[in-house]
Order: C-alpha cells, then sequence, then structure tokens
C-alpha cells in the first residue's frame, strides 16, 4: 500500500511517540509498503508555548493538499492532534477521504497542566479530533475502556515494540562512567523532564542508594536545584541511552498519563525491571509478568521490584516485536475500494490540470 503518515511528532523530537512512528515506518517499509511521512520539519514553524523543544507548523494545509496530490496515498494515518494533524484531517473531510488517527498522549491533562483550561475541554476537542476517524488506534485495553466511557468510539489496539538488539543487558564494564560509582542500588527514570511526568513523585522518595534522570524538557533546571543529591546527566540516545537503563539496579515509572510507556519495555529488555503506579500502561504491562512491580505506593513498588530475577525480566520483554506492532497498525489501516480510489484520484488530476490550463481571451 501507499500510506500517508500525517504527525507533529517527528525528528528531532526525542520521545516515545517518536520512536514508535519511526519504527513503524520502518518496519511498513521493510513489509513492501510505500511510506509518505508528512511532518513539521517541511514546513515553517514556530516553538510550542511553554515547551519549545517542540515545534509547531504553520500554514500546512495548502502544501499538505499538493502531498496528498502527488502522492495518492491508499490510506491515511492522522497520528497527532497538532497543526499537521489537523490540516490532512481537514483535507480528508474535504475530499471525503477515509482516513485513522491514533491517540498516543494524554493532551486534556497535559494542557491542564500547564494552562487554567478543564480536562473537559480538552476531551471535548479529542473527541470532535478524532471522531470522523474510521478508527482510532488506541495501544492498551485499560486505555481503551478509559477512552469508551468518554465517548470514544471505534477504538482499535496498536500495541508496542522494543529493539531487543540495542536494549539488552550489559556487563559492568559497558555502564556509563557517572553510573559505575553511585551508591547501590541506583534508582532510573528516563523520559521528558516535564510536570506531566510526575517525576517529582520519584525524587520525593525515600529510598536507599541513588536517583538518576536521564533526559531534557521544561522542569529539569527547577527540579535539579530542588534535587541536588539527584542525578541529571541530561538527554541520552542510542546505544549510550541503552546502557543507562542495563546500569539501572529499578527503572522507576511515575507518570500516571502516559498512554502507554515505551521506556518500560526498553528497561525491561536490559534486564532492569519496573516499578510502577497502576495506571494505563503499567497496568497493561506488570501484573503477572515477573519484570515489575505495580503499587499505589510508589516506594512499595521500587523496594519490591530489587528482588526480581533480570534475566526473567529480559525474557518478558523479548515478546514484544516491532514487526507484530506494524502488521498490527497495518491491520488497521482502511485502504479504498481499487475501483473507488481509482476514480477519485482521476477526477482529483483531471482538476489539477483544469486549473493549471492557461486562460485563453
Amino acid at each position: 500500500m501507499r500510506i500517508l503518515l500525517a504527525t507533529d511528532a517527528w525528528d528531532p523530537q526525542v520521545n516515545g511517540v517518536v520512536r514508535t512512528l519511526s519504527r513503524t515506518v520502518a518496519e511498513c517499509r521493510a513489509m513492501g509498503h510505500e511510506v509518505e511521512v508528512v511532518s513539521p520539519d517541511q514546513f515553517k514553524t514556530i516553538p510550542m508555548p511553554t515547551y519549545p523543544e517542540i515545534r509547531l507548523a504553520l500554514n500546512a494545509y495548502e502544501p499538505m493538499q499538493e502531498r496528498f496530490k502527488a502522492f495518492e496515498p491508499e490510506a491515511i494515518h492522522i497520528a497527532t492532534e497538532g497543526p499537521v494533524g489537523l490540516a490532512a484531517r481537514r483535507i480528508c473531510l474535504e475530499w471525503k477521504l477515509p482516513f485513522t488517527t491514533s491517540y498516543h498522549t494524554r493532551f486534556p491533562e497535559y494542557i491542564s497542566a500547564r494552562f487554567p483550561v478543564p480536562t473537559a475541554v480538552g476531551y471535548a476537542f479529542m473527541r470532535w479530533f478524532h471522531g470522523p476517524s474510521g478508527r482510532i488506534m488506541v495501544a492498551t485495553d485499560s486505555f481503551r475502556k478509559e477512552l469508551e466511557d468518554k465517548g470514544f468510539r471505534n477504538l482499535s489496539p496498536w500495541s508496542r515494540g522494543v529493539e531487543t538488539e540495542l536494549f539488552r543487558p550489559r556487563e559492568p564494564s559497558e555502564f556509563p562512567d557517572e553510573m559505575r560509582d553511585l551508591p547501590r542500588p541506583v534508582w532510573l527514570n528516563v523520559g521528558r523532564v516535564a510536570v506531566e511526568k510526575n517525576i517529582e513523585a520519584f525524587l520525593e522518595l525515600d529510598l536507599p542508594g541513588s536517583k538518576v534522570v536521564v533526559g531534557d524538557g521544561p522542569s529539569r533546571t527547577e527540579l535539579m536545584e530542588r534535587y541536588p543529591d539527584a542525578v541529571f546527566p541530561g538527554a541520552r540516545f542510542g546505544d549510550e541511552l541503552a546502557r543507562y537503563f542495563a546500569a539501572a539496579d529499578v527503572f522507576v515509572f511515575p507518570s500516571l498519563t502516559d498512554t502507554f510507556g515505551l521506556v518500560i519495555l526498553e528497561a525491561m529488555a536490559t534486564g532492569s525491571p519496573v516499578a510502577a503506579y497502576p495506571a494505563p500502561g503499567p497496568i497493561d504491562l506488570i501484573p503477572g509478568s515477573g519484570a515489575g512491580v505495580c503499587h499505589d505506593d510508589l516506594r512499595t513498588a521500587c523496594l519490591e521490584s530489587l528482588g526480581l530475577n533480570r534475566e526473567a525480566v529480559r525474557a518478558y520483554a523479548e515478546k514484544f516485536s516491532w514487526r507484530a506492532c506494524t502488521e498490527e497498525f497495518v491491520r488497521n489501516l482502511q485502504p479504498y475500494p481499487e475501483a473507488e480510489k481509482t476514480r477519485f484520484w482521476r477526477r482529483l488530476r483531471r482538476l489539477a490540470r483544469l486549473r493549471r490550463r492557461p486562460q485563453l481571451n
């Protein structure tokens, strides 16, 4: 298939959504599909308020029309609710094109944490945005049920995978230098350092050993000042990031707003057990896995995770492959019937030629 992916989350952003989409695109191409990615780096952008690392596309609507015409997609997936996603949604509705969406981020909670906007307003926007979607892809069963209770329909599963070749157990000699001499146990958090990630709940815990927060974001400077005993190495990527995961005794995931938490699988793949609250994402992955502990008391989850077998933790993560994730994504797409597709693009090309034809006096 020719698949058009419209997303506001793409390189050089660093987060679980970008990693999920980029790996899915790579797997789709390896499976023989042609994928056209429309992302903010292809437009003029401005920094996102309160989060300048994320760029928002400007005036994407008309250039995107040309991308649609040139590519003639057989399936359209809109991954995010930002300016790129809004422009793609508008085109699909105006041209009567079927499309799918995915719900990656708790946008209403994100906005409410930064501005005096009730979450009910955010969910009204999200229902409006995703309402015309043929299928809304969600990562976990618990989050699907939560969205159904909020009035969302046409929800379909789309799980996640992990790169087990990159994220793997390491010898102590491979640990990052600043992790080797820290008092043990080492408690690690990795991700965007922002208010919605609830990192302060981790930093406030009374735990033996050392706390390490890998990542960058708008809250990093403030947290560094408030918690000088914690280690904040900044953002890390690729093999270096994988070595941080492997060097931890326990990975601590305090977030209550993630819809999955890709870092959970990445930590498990290195053998590091995961301590988390029983929220969507952790509650779907951890209970009964032998790879972590969910508990309303995060300190209890941390201490109980210390005793888990790291080989069993790794074995659990190996069950999650990106190929299976991508196959599920492709099944969720809704390609046009061949006859209808051919008629639509033939008509669109004819209209485009008429618009380009010079006017005669």
